[in-house]
């Protein structure tokens, strides 16, 4: 029987969790229309990319400045703190959510921060499309969760997911893990290190160029300890 398929639709990709919450502030439905736009890199979207060609990273930012990347930014603390503390770095941050998307819009505004790029939508988008070996750094920050055992697979700390990043990632290059929890820990030592990464170090000390996140101060909170991660690309 002759497979009448159409090989060029992109290929299905399951995407888990939520894209909008509560209803934005007139201000940050300003955020949005007015500063989106001019801070999301071209060819990531497969609207704009329909070959899924590899984008040139200087394209982004200018030049050939190093790249980093921040995986599902929450409301964008830790990337606008980040941007201001390295400025002649770009990062790129990921995030589906649009409410925390307005949000970061709005921080990036205040902090008047000019190396920032936002994708928002899913990190594996921007990993399809990145040059191998273009990222120098990357972060994943109190990622979800996803507590059910059924919904492991949904985690970051996947392969589905941690393949990509290690193609992008250059080698040496530092990839940092924040979480309180103790069984995304666990996931975390056994399958990064399956995906080309060594680590360096663990514990319950943060690094010195931490901010703490309103995700982690909901944890502190609510007696959760924070973990955090090194690992460096093999």
């Amino acid at each position: 029987m002759t497979d009448t398929r159409d090989t060029d639709q992109p290929e299905w990709r399951n995407f888990y969790g939520r894209r909008h919450g509560k209803t934005l502030r007139p201000s940050q439905k300003i955020y949005l229309s007015e500063d989106l736009a001019t801070l999301s890199p071209a060819g990531i979207t497969r609207e704009d990319n329909p070959d899924r060609a590899i984008i040139d990273p200087a394209a982004i930012f200018g030049d050939d400045r190093p790249v980093w990347l921040e995986v599902g930014f929450g409301g964008g603390e830790h990337l606008v703190h980040m941007a201001a503390r390295y400025p002649d770095v770009g990062i790129v941050g990921c995030e589906p959510f649009i409410n925390g998307v307005a949000m970061l819009l709005g921080k990036i505004r205040a902090a008047a921060v000019t190396n920032l790029a936002v994708h928002p939508g899913d990190a594996r988008d921007l990993m399809e499309v990145l040059p191998e070996g273009s990222v120098a750094r990357a972060f994943l920050n109190y990622p979800d969760p996803w507590p059910k055992r059924r919904h492991h697979r949904r985690r970051f700390v996947t392969a589905e997911h941690l393949g990509p990043l290690a193609r992008v990632m250059a080698r040496g290059a530092e990839f940092r893990v924040a979480t309180d929890i103790p069984d995304y820990v666990r996931q975390t030592l056994r399958e990064v290190p399956r995906a080309g990464f060594v680590l360096r170090s663990q514990g319950g000390t943060a690094w010195d160029d931490w901010i703490s996140t309103r995700y982690e101060q909901k944890a502190l909170r609510e007696g959760r300890v924070p973990h955090y991660l090194s690992f460096v690309r093999s």
